[in-house]
């Protein structure tokens, strides 16, 4: 399911709902660091796509993490990266640049970083919000997620970012 419908984007729709994602949206990442594409250039742009968690396995969490959590966690990552590896390599085809995030590798062990953080592409894409608790939050999953993202530059029209004014608007539905 869209978020925001980015024009031009049917196949995007298609592609997703065949490949069960939960959510998805388009990001413009212009004004921010990215890392760069085989010609050293910075990619404009991300498709964003939010992953649901089992929600049996998440509600049964109490007291930390469980191994039935451990287990959704590997399986739902491999997935997430199998399917950004799909949607990137189906975007070259189509004769664009692409180029998928890990799910969650690090970078930079020294301060835990990855590549690209999916919680900047999700927001910027519209999927959801940052919460106190520093996780993204969905309206349709809360923070039952996990995010995948791919990088590129091919031409979408990019969601509204989650920024103050959504925010408002979200309280004054509560």
């Amino acid at each position: 399911m869209s978020v925001n419908k980015p024009a031009g984007s049917t196949w995007l729709d298609g592609w997703t709902k065949l490949h069960a994602v939960s959510l998805w949206g388009a990001a413009d990442l212009r004004d921010i660091s990215t890392p760069k594409d085989k010609n050293q250039k910075q990619f404009p742009r991300a498709i964003s796509m939010a992953f649901a968690m089992n929600p049996g396995i998440m509600a049964g969490i109490s007291n930390g993490p469980s191994q039935a959590y451990a287990e959704e966690y590997v399986r739902i990552n491999d997935h997430i990266n199998e399917i950004s590896g799909q949607l990137a390599a189906e975007i070259r085809s189509r004769g664009f640049g692409s180029k998928p995030v890990a799910a969650s590798m690090r970078w930079d062990e020294t301060n835990f970083a990855g590549e690209f953080p999916h919680k900047t592409a999700a927001t910027r894409a519209g999927l959801g919000w940052v919460g106190r608790h520093c996780q993204l939050i969905t309206r349709k999953f809360g923070s039952w997620v996990r995010l995948g993202t791919v990088l590129t530059d091919m031409e979408l029209a990019c969601g509204p970012p989650s920024g103050k004014k959504f925010l408002r608007q979200l309280y004054k539905m509560c």
